[in-house]
């Protein structure tokens, strides 16, 4: 699937789902806050196997909204869309075939593939707040992140080729858990501006092992850099 004609459609659909949230917490009262947020990216693969490596990092972006249910003073149930861009660089220590959209090719042993996955994700998780100190609240936010893949392109530089469509070679949802501590600078009011640096790992295998590929395991790796504004 392309995501030309379809990324603005999704930016669309998130900042509906942001003016959503922002007139449900106006009535709702304290017990729902929602953010909003955008953090940059570094993501990398990995293998359980020898015959796939990693290729080094790729950076990424995932903005989107946050949305917090109250269940005490410092505890809340979180939640969200966003729209999160990421990847990673391959090599085969073996000759492959990678199945394209259009057409298939063949890779040769230590030819770097580079990935670009679009995912819409939902994460589910536990926030954990301290009392406010001065200005500031430290937070942690623990929980899962069911990824849906809309659109995926890979890079062989060796070949020429760029970004050629690639969703056959791409699994259609994974998972991951997540781990993230950062603090909340109150700016007045319920207003706040978040810095937050996080872990993700998915666990289930990013790519499909299909036309003589070896049957491994790719797991996607992501450090978040989280630059937000909670309401």
């Amino acid at each position: 699937m392309r995501l030309k004609g379809n990324g603005v459609a999704l930016r669309t659909i998130i900042l509906a789902t942001a003016l959503s949230v922002v007139s449900l917490s106006g009535l709702m009262g304290q017990n729902i806050k929602f953010g909003v947020f955008a953090d940059p990216l570094i993501c990398w693969f990995s293998s359980d196997m020898k015959l796939t490596v990693n290729e080094g990092s790729r950076a990424g972006f995932n903005f989107g909204v946050t949305f917090n249910k109250y269940f005490d003073k410092n505890y809340s149930f979180s939640t969200g869309i966003s729209l999160m861009n990421s990847g990673g660089n391959l090599h085969n220590t073996d000759t492959i075939v990678m199945v394209f959209n259009n057409y298939t090719t063949k890779v040769n042993p230590g030819e770097v593939v580079s990935y670009r996955i679009q995912y819409i994700n939902i994460p589910l998780g536990l926030k954990f707040e301290s009392n406010q100190i001065g200005y500031v609240t430290f937070f942690t936010d623990i929980g899962l992140d069911p990824k849906f893949m809309i659109g995926g392109k890979v890079d062989i530089p060796s070949q020429s080729i760029s970004k050629e469509t690639a969703t056959k070679e791409i699994n259609p949802f994974t998972m991951s858990y997540h781990i993230m501590a950062g603090i909340n600078y109150s700016l007045g009011g319920n207003t706040a501006f978040v810095l937050g640096l996080g872990y993700e790992n998915n666990f289930i295998d990013i790519t499909k092992d299909i036309e003589n590929q070896p049957k491994d395991r790719i797991r996607q790796n992501i450090i978040r850099f989280r630059l937000g504004v909670n309401f």
